[in-house]
Protein backbone atom coordinates (compact mmCIF):
# COMPACT_ATOMS: atom_id res chain seq x y z
CA UNK A 1 0.00 0.00 0.00
CA UNK A 2 1.57 3.51 -1.16
CA UNK A 3 2.07 6.23 2.07
CA UNK A 4 -0.69 8.49 2.84
CA UNK A 5 1.72 10.88 3.18
CA UNK A 6 3.45 10.73 -0.31
CA UNK A 7 3.28 14.52 -0.75
CA UNK A 8 4.34 15.75 2.58
CA UNK A 9 7.29 12.85 2.56
CA UNK A 10 7.99 14.40 -0.59
CA UNK A 11 7.71 17.66 0.03
CA UNK A 12 10.63 17.44 3.34
CA UNK A 13 12.83 15.57 0.55
CA UNK A 14 12.95 18.13 -1.51
CA UNK A 15 13.18 20.90 1.59
CA UNK A 16 16.79 18.82 2.35
CA UNK A 17 18.09 18.45 -0.98
CA UNK A 18 17.44 22.63 -0.84
CA UNK A 19 19.41 22.91 2.61
CA UNK A 20 22.56 20.02 1.03
CA UNK A 21 22.68 22.56 -2.01
CA UNK A 22 23.47 25.49 -0.13
CA UNK A 23 26.55 27.55 -0.61
CA UNK A 24 29.12 27.38 2.48
CA UNK A 25 30.69 30.83 3.16
CA UNK A 26 33.95 30.80 4.78
CA UNK A 27 34.68 33.61 7.34
CA UNK A 28 38.45 34.63 6.11
CA UNK A 29 40.93 36.05 8.95
CA UNK A 30 41.15 39.56 8.06
CA UNK A 31 38.15 40.38 6.46
CA UNK A 32 34.94 41.65 8.05
CA UNK A 33 31.85 39.27 8.82
CA UNK A 34 28.78 39.63 6.72
CA UNK A 35 26.49 40.83 8.99
CA UNK A 36 24.04 38.05 9.31
CA UNK A 37 20.38 38.53 7.94
CA UNK A 38 17.13 38.68 10.11
CA UNK A 39 15.53 35.19 10.30
CA UNK A 40 12.28 35.58 8.25
CA UNK A 41 9.13 35.58 9.64
CA UNK A 42 7.42 31.98 9.36
CA UNK A 43 3.67 32.59 7.34
CA UNK A 44 2.66 29.86 9.19
CA UNK A 45 2.67 29.01 13.02
CA UNK A 46 3.55 25.44 14.18
CA UNK A 47 -0.38 25.27 15.10
CA UNK A 48 -1.56 26.53 11.68
CA UNK A 49 0.49 23.75 10.08
CA UNK A 50 -0.33 20.85 12.54
CA UNK A 51 -4.22 21.53 11.67
CA UNK A 52 -3.42 21.86 7.84
CA UNK A 53 -1.20 18.11 8.36
CA UNK A 54 -4.36 16.29 10.27
CA UNK A 55 -6.57 18.32 7.32
CA UNK A 56 -4.54 16.31 4.48
CA UNK A 57 -4.73 13.06 6.71
CA UNK A 58 -8.33 13.33 6.81
CA UNK A 59 -8.87 14.30 3.43
CA UNK A 60 -6.31 11.76 1.75
CA UNK A 61 -8.41 8.85 3.85
CA UNK A 62 -11.72 10.31 2.91
CA UNK A 63 -12.86 10.66 6.03
CA UNK A 64 -15.68 12.88 5.05
CA UNK A 65 -17.57 10.10 2.97
CA UNK A 66 -17.91 7.61 5.73
CA UNK A 67 -19.88 10.42 7.54
CA UNK A 68 -19.47 9.35 11.18
CA UNK A 69 -21.49 10.63 13.94
CA UNK A 70 -20.05 12.99 16.34
CA UNK A 71 -19.68 10.17 18.88
CA UNK A 72 -17.81 7.84 15.96
CA UNK A 73 -15.34 10.81 15.31
CA UNK A 74 -14.57 11.03 19.02
CA UNK A 75 -13.70 7.15 19.15
CA UNK A 76 -11.82 7.59 15.49
CA UNK A 77 -9.55 10.24 17.62
CA UNK A 78 -8.94 8.20 20.46
CA UNK A 79 -7.54 5.78 18.11
CA UNK A 80 -5.60 8.16 16.12
CA UNK A 81 -4.38 9.95 19.58
CA UNK A 82 -3.21 6.01 20.53
CA UNK A 83 -1.20 5.85 17.12
CA UNK A 84 0.62 9.63 17.37
CA UNK A 85 1.26 7.69 21.15
CA UNK A 86 3.18 5.09 19.88
CA UNK A 87 1.14 2.75 21.14
CA UNK A 88 0.14 -0.78 20.35
CA UNK A 89 -2.98 -1.37 18.38
CA UNK A 90 -5.88 -1.53 20.96
CA UNK A 91 -7.30 -4.86 19.09
CA UNK A 92 -5.49 -8.02 17.23
CA UNK A 93 -5.50 -6.82 13.76
CA UNK A 94 -5.71 -10.32 13.02
CA UNK A 95 -8.90 -10.87 14.35
CA UNK A 96 -10.63 -7.36 13.84
CA UNK A 97 -9.44 -6.92 10.57
CA UNK A 98 -11.95 -9.00 8.29
CA UNK A 99 -14.41 -6.83 10.58
CA UNK A 100 -13.50 -3.66 10.57
CA UNK A 101 -13.15 -4.43 6.25
CA UNK A 102 -16.72 -5.24 6.48
CA UNK A 103 -17.48 -1.88 8.86
CA UNK A 104 -15.78 -0.03 5.74
CA UNK A 105 -17.70 -1.61 2.99
CA UNK A 106 -20.81 -1.00 4.20
CA UNK A 107 -19.97 2.36 5.08
CA UNK A 108 -18.76 3.26 1.60
CA UNK A 109 -21.64 1.37 -0.50
CA UNK A 110 -24.01 4.00 2.01
CA UNK A 111 -22.09 7.05 0.62
CA UNK A 112 -22.33 5.76 -2.98
CA UNK A 113 -25.64 4.71 -2.42
CA UNK A 114 -26.95 8.30 -1.40
CA UNK A 115 -24.19 9.84 -4.12
CA UNK A 116 -26.90 7.72 -6.98
CA UNK A 117 -30.05 8.72 -5.47
CA UNK A 118 -29.09 12.36 -5.57
CA UNK A 119 -27.62 11.74 -9.69
CA UNK A 120 -31.09 9.71 -10.26
CA UNK A 121 -33.12 12.90 -9.21
CA UNK A 122 -31.15 15.43 -11.19
CA UNK A 123 -31.38 13.43 -14.36
CA UNK A 124 -35.00 12.73 -14.39
CA UNK A 125 -35.44 16.94 -13.82
CA UNK A 126 -32.77 17.71 -16.44
CA UNK A 127 -33.90 15.41 -18.82
CA UNK A 128 -37.61 16.73 -18.38
CA UNK A 129 -36.56 20.69 -18.58
CA UNK A 130 -34.22 19.40 -21.71
CA UNK A 131 -37.39 18.42 -23.34
CA UNK A 132 -38.14 22.08 -23.87
CA UNK A 133 -35.17 22.49 -26.43
CA UNK A 134 -36.46 21.87 -29.40
CA UNK A 135 -33.09 21.64 -31.27
CA UNK A 136 -32.54 18.38 -29.02
CA UNK A 137 -32.88 14.90 -30.60
CA UNK A 138 -34.12 12.02 -28.40
CA UNK A 139 -32.79 8.84 -29.50
CA UNK A 140 -34.64 4.92 -28.56
CA UNK A 141 -31.40 4.58 -26.35
CA UNK A 142 -32.04 7.39 -24.33
CA UNK A 143 -29.17 9.35 -25.95
CA UNK A 144 -29.88 13.25 -26.76
CA UNK A 145 -27.95 15.33 -29.13
CA UNK A 146 -27.98 18.93 -30.88
CA UNK A 147 -26.42 19.63 -34.17
CA UNK A 148 -23.96 22.68 -33.76
CA UNK A 149 -22.78 22.14 -37.11
CA UNK A 150 -23.06 19.59 -39.29
CA UNK A 151 -19.60 19.28 -41.10
CA UNK A 152 -19.52 17.88 -44.15
CA UNK A 153 -18.67 14.55 -46.28
CA UNK A 154 -19.78 10.96 -44.42
CA UNK A 155 -20.11 10.10 -40.98
CA UNK A 156 -17.67 7.96 -39.06
CA UNK A 157 -17.95 4.32 -38.68
CA UNK A 158 -17.67 2.52 -35.55
CA UNK A 159 -14.45 0.88 -36.71
CA UNK A 160 -12.95 4.12 -37.45
CA UNK A 161 -10.31 6.42 -35.47
CA UNK A 162 -12.03 9.56 -34.86
CA UNK A 163 -9.75 12.87 -33.85
CA UNK A 164 -11.80 15.52 -31.81
CA UNK A 165 -11.78 18.13 -29.25
CA UNK A 166 -13.57 18.36 -26.40
CA UNK A 167 -15.37 19.38 -23.33
CA UNK A 168 -16.88 17.00 -20.38
CA UNK A 169 -19.02 18.87 -17.63
CA UNK A 170 -21.41 17.22 -15.45
CA UNK A 171 -25.18 18.62 -14.49
CA UNK A 172 -23.97 21.21 -12.38
CA UNK A 173 -21.55 22.88 -14.77
CA UNK A 174 -18.19 21.95 -13.59
CA UNK A 175 -15.66 20.28 -16.15
CA UNK A 176 -14.32 16.49 -15.48
CA UNK A 177 -12.57 16.26 -18.60
CA UNK A 178 -11.18 18.28 -21.49
CA UNK A 179 -8.88 18.28 -24.41
CA UNK A 180 -9.34 21.97 -25.34
CA UNK A 181 -8.26 22.51 -21.51
CA UNK A 182 -5.25 20.48 -22.90
CA UNK A 183 -4.67 21.68 -26.08
CA UNK A 184 -4.31 18.65 -27.81
CA UNK A 185 -6.86 16.72 -29.29
CA UNK A 186 -7.67 12.88 -28.46
CA UNK A 187 -7.98 10.23 -30.98
CA UNK A 188 -9.70 7.13 -30.67
CA UNK A 189 -11.69 4.23 -32.27
CA UNK A 190 -15.52 4.88 -32.09
CA UNK A 191 -16.47 1.73 -30.71
CA UNK A 192 -13.64 1.80 -28.15
CA UNK A 193 -15.58 4.13 -25.84
CA UNK A 194 -18.25 4.77 -23.71
CA UNK A 195 -21.69 3.76 -25.88
CA UNK A 196 -23.26 7.40 -25.75
CA UNK A 197 -20.03 8.75 -27.99
CA UNK A 198 -20.19 5.91 -30.18
CA UNK A 199 -23.56 6.68 -30.98
CA UNK A 200 -23.52 10.32 -30.72
CA UNK A 201 -20.41 10.97 -33.04
CA UNK A 202 -22.20 8.92 -36.17
CA UNK A 203 -24.38 11.61 -36.73
CA UNK A 204 -22.01 14.18 -37.40
CA UNK A 205 -19.76 14.33 -39.85
CA UNK A 206 -15.68 15.58 -40.18
CA UNK A 207 -15.33 19.39 -39.47
CA UNK A 208 -18.47 19.35 -37.73
CA UNK A 209 -19.57 20.28 -33.73
CA UNK A 210 -22.05 18.10 -31.86
CA UNK A 211 -23.15 18.89 -28.05
CA UNK A 212 -23.94 14.95 -26.48
CA UNK A 213 -26.28 14.94 -23.47
CA UNK A 214 -25.36 11.16 -22.24
CA UNK A 215 -27.61 9.54 -19.64
CA UNK A 216 -25.50 7.37 -17.30
CA UNK A 217 -26.08 3.93 -18.69
CA UNK A 218 -24.43 4.82 -21.91
CA UNK A 219 -21.85 6.62 -19.67
CA UNK A 220 -20.21 5.17 -16.81
CA UNK A 221 -23.51 3.83 -14.80
CA UNK A 222 -23.04 3.56 -11.57
CA UNK A 223 -19.71 2.73 -11.20
CA UNK A 224 -18.33 6.66 -11.51
CA UNK A 225 -14.79 7.86 -12.35
CA UNK A 226 -12.74 10.16 -10.55
CA UNK A 227 -14.42 13.60 -10.48
CA UNK A 228 -17.50 12.04 -11.91
CA UNK A 229 -19.99 10.92 -9.34
CA UNK A 230 -21.85 7.03 -10.27
CA UNK A 231 -25.29 7.63 -12.01
CA UNK A 232 -24.08 10.92 -13.79
CA UNK A 233 -25.26 12.63 -16.59
CA UNK A 234 -22.65 13.43 -18.81
CA UNK A 235 -22.71 16.03 -21.17
CA UNK A 236 -20.12 16.78 -24.18
CA UNK A 237 -19.19 19.54 -26.48
CA UNK A 238 -17.50 17.62 -29.30
CA UNK A 239 -15.16 19.30 -32.38
CA UNK A 240 -14.73 16.22 -35.33
CA UNK A 241 -11.49 17.17 -36.66
CA UNK A 242 -10.76 14.41 -38.38
CA UNK A 243 -11.96 10.78 -39.36
CA UNK A 244 -9.13 8.21 -40.54
CA UNK A 245 -10.17 4.65 -42.14
CA UNK A 246 -10.06 1.46 -40.13
CA UNK A 247 -7.02 -0.77 -40.92
CA UNK A 248 -7.48 -3.11 -43.68
CA UNK A 249 -7.45 -6.83 -42.29
CA UNK A 250 -4.02 -8.89 -42.94
CA UNK A 251 -4.59 -10.78 -46.08
CA UNK A 252 -4.63 -13.99 -45.43
CA UNK A 253 -1.76 -16.23 -45.76
CA UNK A 254 -2.53 -19.55 -48.23
CA UNK A 255 -2.02 -22.86 -46.03
CA UNK A 256 -3.02 -20.98 -42.54
CA UNK A 257 -4.99 -22.33 -40.10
Amino acid sequence: MKSKFATTLGLLALGLSAAQGQEVKLNIPGQPAAAAAAPAKPAFSESQLIEEFGWFVGKRVGLAELELSAEEIAIFLKGLSGAAAGKDSPYELEKIGPAMDEFMQKKQAAYLAKLKNKSMAENVAFFAKLKENKAVVELPSGLRYEIVSPGSGPAPKPAETVKVHYTGKLLDGSTFDSSVERKEPAEFQLDQVIPGWTEGLQKLSKGGKIKLYVPPHLAYGDDGRPGIPPGSTLIFDVELLDIKAAAAPAPAVPGAK
